[in-house]
């Protein structure tokens, strides 16, 4: 018995280390949210910020050059609705912009943005780029941060129309004179900014016109065979991003939520701004809400899995765009 109370005293008198019983400090929350061109992507993380207080980090890999906003889609000030964004029109056109460019760039607007007590959202169709940051091979992001996923996504069909129709009104806006004004007859279309979606295919077009051997006829049905090219190569990019959601939601394992918000696009006016609230920004904003506050989250998936897998997306460009009424949902 003497013996057990020496070896309890013993054992009281060893230090214990405070360290060792304080929780691990709390990761800081970054939310990112992901899906095809067109599907809303920028509205929805704005719809985030207005309701918690955040900045905006941009993961498309062609808005982070200088100029081309129409033809690259850049989000207005209007359509900002006074939300600080990152990562917008920093590099001269000529320059490249790697996926380690954006995992240092990004890093820096993360602390900077986290360090003034705000939530980080990126937002971006680039999943190569938002896969180099998550997953990046020193483990910087993942040691320092906690991520939520959030995934908009739309069905094929009702994307392809409403992206045929959004070429239209880029057209309509001035795309082909903005591209026109940059246009260089020994351009490479490899590098820059001239890769984006909507230059190369009026290469053409500009050629014809820059050589001035060219009729009204003639460059009436170039414009218009160039316009229909971006339509497709624009319809091409979002099977290649579905693709990518899926093998990093199923190959990979990210934890990704998915938001189905294409009853919002087969609506117009009132009625698809409606349903964006309802469908959309409604469970987005639940989910973040979880996130930030440490409740237990839950998947959000309308759709078994089985219909967004790679058999589904095969088809997916069309050729024919129909006249059909779209919803005016940007980005």
């Amino acid at each position: 018995m003497m013996i057990c109370k020496q070896a309890h005293a013993s054992l009281m008198q060893i230090p214990i280390k405070l360290s060792l019983l304080r929780r691990r400090p709390q990761k800081e929350k970054v939310v990112v949210v992901m899906g095809a061109t067109g599907t809303g992507k920028s509205r929805l993380s704005i719809d985030i910020a207005g309701r918690f207080a955040s900045e905006v980090i941009n993961a498309d890999k062609m808005q982070v050059y200088q100029g081309l906003d129409i033809t690259t889609n850049k989000i207005s000030d209007e359509e900002a609705a006074g939300v600080t964004h990152h990562l917008i029109g920093i590099k001269d056109p000529e320059d490249e912009f790697t996926s380690g460019d954006f995992v240092r760039a990004s890093l820096l607007a993360i602390k900077s943005i986290t360090s003034r007590g705000k939530l980080p959202i990126i937002a971006g169709g680039s999943n190569s780029f938002i896969e180099a940051l998550v997953d990046d091979r020193n483990f910087e992001f993942r040691s320092r941060y906690e991520v939520c996923l959030l995934w908009v996504d739309v069905a094929m069909p009702v994307l392809n129309r409403f992206v045929s129709d959004r070429v239209d009104r880029m057209v309509a806006a001035g795309m082909v004179d903005e591209v026109r004004k940059m246009y260089n007859p020994n351009s490479d279309y490899s590098k820059g900014i001239r890769r984006a979606i909507g230059v190369p295919e009026f290469d053409t077009l500009f050629r014809y016109e820059y050589s001035s051997i060219i009729d009204e006829e003639t460059r009436l049905e170039l414009l218009e065979s160039a316009i229909n090219e971006v339509k497709i190569n624009t319809c091409t990019l979002a099977c290649r991003q579905l693709r990518k959601i899926h093998r990093l939601r199923t190959v990979k394992g990210w934890k990704i939520h998915r938001i189905d918000a294409t009853k919002a696009f087969e609506q117009t006016g009132k009625l698809s701004d409606d349903a964006w609230s309802e469908l959309v920004m409604t469970p987005a904003t639940a989910i973040v809400n979880e996130f930030i506050n440490n409740y237990s989250l839950i998947s959000t998936t309308s759709k078994p899995l089985a219909q967004t897998s790679p058999e589904g997306f095969a088809g997916c460009v069309i050729r024919e765009y129909e006249r059909q009424p779209t919803a005016t949902i940007s980005r």
